[in-house]
């Protein structure tokens, strides 16, 4: 047993000192920092003091540090979707068993988004909320980025515009063109006066050229035509990602816009969204008209 271990400690010994030497390192200056290093905590591997430490609140009221850290795991788990799909992005060709595999984990993060919204719902006094949401304007998580990232490696632009957005389009349409007329603007852009929300203003100031700019680098590569390319792909695989698109794109806005109809609208006083979209039309799939793989969807879905 011992002269197992010490074989096993000098195939270790060796495959570090390749490593460096591959790199083109010294392996004696690695191997020497690493007897000074620290070993590794939990609390300083999560940075659970810094995390812990991001919830600044605007109020008094105790329930908006849980409105804060809910829309702070929502990024968190936006960044876990937008890095599956960025992994299936770089690949050069699509591998089944890896689309099934990042497919299947989409649909576990994208429930989490789904069922996590109880805690909005209902985990917060709709009293003081309703107090509270007033001093938020005019932020709103319509301003999540992320999301719009999501949707621009996800699928070609043209899926992104809604069937009034496209009657509007010029005849060869521009990546510009199509931002202009994407169904998101629809929450902010008044097309008959040309005017703009603050929110929205706000929103395309920081990240619209960081929008054109992903849409031109993903442009004939986005997983929607990756897809396309596949001959005959598995029906497992087809139901998996029409399982994401529909979960993404149907259940999780149909539970945001209840949750909305629940505060601002629950006892008939149809109240203004932070933002100050027209949140019953915006957030209704139906007229977001969102579809990442068409080509999946049938007459019923």
């Amino acid at each position: 047993m011992l002269q197992k271990n010490i074989m096993k400690q000098e195939d270790i010994i060796k495959a570090i000192n390749k490593k460096y030497k591959d790199l083109g390192e010294n392996p004696d200056t690695y191997l020497k920092g690493l007897l000074q290093a620290k070993p590794i905590n939990y609390w300083d591997y999560i940075q659970v003091d810094t995390l812990l430490s991001l919830q600044k609140p605007r109020t008094d009221f105790k329930d908006e540090k849980i409105f804060i850290m809910y829309h702070q795991v929502i990024e968190l788990l936006l960044k876990m979707v937008r890095h599956e799909v960025i992994q299936l992005f770089e690949m050069d060709t699509v591998n089944e068993t890896i689309w099934l595999d990042k497919f299947s984990r989409l649909n576990r993060y994208v429930h989490m988004l789904i069922t996590s919204f109880d805690i909005m719902k209902d985990g917060m006094s709709y009293d003081d909320y309703s107090t509270f949401r007033s001093t938020l304007t005019p932020a709103s998580g319509f301003q999540s980025a992320q999301f719009r990232y999501i949707e621009i490696y996800c699928t070609k632009l043209e899926n992104l515009v809604n069937e009034e957005g496209k009657k509007r389009l010029p005849k060869n349409p521009s990546t510009e063109d199509y931002f202009e007329h994407i169904y998101w603007r629809d929450a902010g852009y008044n097309h008959k006066t040309g005017s703009k929300t603050l929110t929205m203003r706000q929103f395309e100031e920081k990240y619209l050229d960081s929008f054109i700019a992903l849409a031109n680098e993903v442009k004939g590569n986005t997983l929607e035509e990756k897809f396309l390319q596949l001959e005959n792909p598995s029906e497992e695989l087809q139901k998996t990602i029409l399982e994401f698109d529909t979960l993404y794109n149907v259940e999780w806005p149909l539970v945001h816009l209840n949750t909305a109809r629940h505060y601002l609208d629950k006892k008939g006083e149809n109240k203004t969204a932070t933002g100050g979209s027209e949140w019953k039309k915006y957030l209704h799939p139906k007229f977001q008209q969102r579809k990442f793989f068409p080509t999946l969807w049938d007459e019923k879905s």
